[in-house]
């Protein structure tokens, strides 16, 4: 074993190795004896699955909602995905290619959740949804920061405005005023009296200060501001983001919505959703007319925005 020679290939990794360790001061030999003593690495403590399979702490004993809860920690994981590359994007330095791949994945990461949301449309009984969703108050899917993160990412502040303030707002607003007019805080007033919900004082208490501090950091970095400095007029990178527009202001939405009125819409009357939010006026959005990046859009597209599902 004494008399061994080593390729020139482990060789010369190991002076790769020990020309790294040395120049921020540290030892080879310590990091090969670390090495030498460690456990293989296994599929299940690298990602944590024991831990994973033990975040499902139903509050009822019904059945279905134990798939409620898997279903929206899926959900969250894949914003997760969206915000790795947003921020891959919004935070660092990158070419044509990567931006339009950026872009490309993200839509991925959309269409995967659009097209399992029938786990939430059809994947549950209505009536245990209806019972155990009782206890589930007052918390709700609309408290995703994720998803407010990723809006913030996407387009200028002002941007998301509630439609009908639209017009006092522009870049220049100051940040604070334009998050007291954010379109989805109507969607978490009280349907009788126009006050704020517990779920929506909650959230505000939680996320405002993060919200608000990512809206004045991406002023200038955000992918709208991004394509307007670096991509105007390439169609490629057009197409990618029109179709990022629309999946996550129209398709995405409209799931939400088609789930709410199969579980929610009973008559003589329609149930209000967990927390009082005023998901009839806030889900559809041909009524929020949320828009990343107008600019790519001709004027007939505008007006039907949330009406038909082949603009992008």
């Amino acid at each position: 074993m004494g008399n061994r020679t080593f390729s020139p290939e482990i060789l010369d990794k190991l002076e790769q190795l020990e020309a790294k360790y040395k120049s921020s001061g540290q030892n080879l030999g310590s990091y090969l004896d670390g090495l030498l003593h460690a456990d293989y690495l296994t599929y299940w403590d690298y990602i944590h699955l024991d831990t994973l399979l033990s975040l499902q702490t139903p509050k009822t004993s019904f059945p279905d909602e134990r798939i409620f809860i898997l279903y929206h920690q899926i959900s969250e994981l894949y914003f997760r995905l969206i915000l790795t590359e947003q921020e891959r994007l919004t935070q660092g330095t990158f070419t044509r290619e990567e931006f339009k791949r950026s872009l490309n994945r993200m839509n991925r990461y959309f269409d995967h959740l659009i097209d399992s949301f029938d786990v939430m449309i059809d994947g549950m009984d209505t009536d245990q949804f209806l019972q155990f969703r009782m206890s589930l108050l007052p918390a709700s899917g609309f408290q995703s920061a994720q998803y407010r993160m990723i809006e913030i990412n996407s387009t200028d502040f002002h941007l998301l405005v509630a439609p009908d303030q639209r017009d006092q707002f522009n870049e220049y607003s100051s940040i604070e005023d334009i998050y007291e007019s954010l379109y989805w805080k109507r969607g978490a007033t009280e349907l009788a009296t126009g006050k704020k919900t517990l779920t929506l004082i909650q959230f505000e208490e939680k996320y405002s200060k993060q919200f608000i501090q990512m809206a004045h950091d991406l002023k200038d970095t955000n992918l709208r501001q991004l394509y307007l400095k670096n991509f105007q007029g390439d169609k490629e990178v057009e197409h990618e983001l029109r179709n990022l527009d629309y999946k996550a202001n129209v398709t995405w939405p409209l799931m939400h919505y088609r789930s709410a009125a199969r579980y929610l819409n009973r008559d003589p009357k329609e149930i209000k959703a967990t927390g009082g939010t005023n998901w009839q006026k806030y889900l559809p959005p041909k009524k929020q007319q949320v828009v990343f990046y107008p600019g790519l859009y001709k004027e007939q597209e505008m007006e039907d925005w949330g009406k038909k599902e082949n603009l992008h």
